[in-house]
Order: C-alpha cells, then sequence, then structure tokens
C-alpha cells in the first residue's frame, strides 16, 4: 500500500483508510447476508423451522449444506404426516316423537261428493313440542270415516293397505308434514274381512289418526 502523503500526520490517513476498509467489509458483509437468506428462502417450500444454537456459525458452504438437509428432513416429515380428517361432524340423534309432541288436523276436498264419487281427504302433521324428535311415517296416518254421530265405523285407509316398510323422520319444532288420502265411497273392515258395500248419501265425518294421536273430526256429505 502506498505510503500516505499530506499535511496531516500519516497515522491520522491510516485511520481514514482503515475506516473506509471497514465500512466497505460491513457493506459486503450485509450483501452477502441478504443474498444468502434470499437464497435459502427460495430453497423452501413453505414450510419454516428456527433452532437456536450456542456454536459458533458455520461457514458458507457449511451453512448451505445444512439449510439443504433441514429443507428435505421437513419436505419427508411433511409428506408423511397424514392430514386431519374433515367432514360432517354427527349430530346427535332426536329423542322420539311421543304422542304429546304431535297435533293432527284434517280437512276434506270438498263438502259434498256424490254416491260414487271419490273423497279426497288431507292431514297435517305438526310437532308442537319446543325440541326435534322422530317417529317412524312409513305407513303414514290413517283416515277413518264414521256415521256423522260417531257411532259406526265405515271405512279405514288401512284396513286393506298393508303398512309400508319402516320411514322414520325428524320434525324440527313447529314443522309439518303432509298426507293425502282418497275413500272410494265403500265399507271396509281391518285385514279387508267381509264384503265392501257402497255407503248410502248421507252426512259423515272423518278423522285422521297415527298411533294414539288423533284429530278433530271433519263433516262431509255424500248426496244421491
Amino acid at each position: 500500500m502506498l505510503e500516505p502523503n499530506g499535511p496531516l500526520p500519516p497515522e491520522i490517513y491510516w485511520r481514514r483508510r482503515a475506516l473506509a476498509i471497514g465500512v466497505v467489509v460491513v457493506v459486503l458483509a450485509i450483501v452477502i447476508w441478504l443474498v444468502t437468506m434470499v437464497a435459502r428462502g427460495g430453497d423452501d417450500s413453505g414450510d419454516t423451522a428456527s433452532a437456536t444454537t450456542t456454536s459458533a456459525a458455520p461457514s458458507s458452504s457449511a451453512a448451505a449444506s445444512s439449510s439443504t438437509t433441514a429443507s428435505s428432513a421437513a419436505a419427508t416429515a411433511s409428506s408423511t404426516t397424514p392430514s386431519p380428517t374433515t367432514g360432517p361432524v354427527d349430530q346427535p340423534a332426536a329423542e322420539p316423537c311421543g304422542d304429546q309432541s304431535l297435533a293432527l288436523k284434517v280437512t276434506v276436498g270438498q263438502p259434498t261428493y256424490r254416491v260414487g264419487d271419490q273423497p279426497t281427504f288431507g292431514t297435517v302433521i305438526t310437532n308442537i313440542s319446543s325440541a326435534p324428535c322422530s317417529r317412524d311415517l312409513g305407513p303414514g296416518p290413517q283416515f277413518l270415516v264414521y256415521t256423522l254421530d260417531g257411532q259406526r265405523r265405515l271405512w279405514a285407509s288401512n284396513d286393506c293397505n298393508p303398512e309400508g316398510p319402516a320411514e322414520v323422520k325428524t320434525l324440527k319444532p313447529g314443522e309439518q308434514l303432509s298426507y293425502k288420502g282418497t275413500w272410494f265411497g265403500t265399507t271396509s273392515q281391518p285385514e279387508c274381512a267381509g264384503e265392501r258395500l257402497q255407503v248410502p248419501a248421507g252426512a259423515y265425518m272423518v278423522v285422521a289418526e297415527l298411533g294414539a294421536v288423533r284429530s278433530a273430526a271433519e263433516p262431509f256429505n255424500l248426496a244421491d
């Protein structure tokens, strides 16, 4: 290195040179550190890991080798670790609908039919409780036709129709289900026993029934 020349003492020039060299070294160190961090960030696959060590910092080649090994180990661990299974959460089963939890309402298609017509009936089942409940509604509610005074049972929709398979349904509070039925205008008996006779003109009533739950009666007429 050249001997400094100038009006100031030589040691001042040496100090200035040493300071300039130190600044250059610091800048270079920062640049090298930034380049190394960017290179490491480009090699990572998204997994990050941190570690604390008290040993001396490794050389550049050793650090690069360590970083590559750590990345490979992290990738292997990620590929062999099973991901948690996500799916629908099982909901607790609703309590059975007791008879006190349900209400039935029956309707008639029209107030008067002619003898030989096929009157149509409808019913609505309502969950009147404050909680969801379930009930086997496979057979559906039964329609029953009586004389207007209720003394004589003339027909029931399940007399000649075998019950279908079980079909459990869950009803939310206030939820309703509707069913319909058709009457051929003839008498029937349980298990479809006996002769089926045409019901004559007169005043009649129909009720809906589900187990022990029974609707209010709805009147209608058969006319000649």
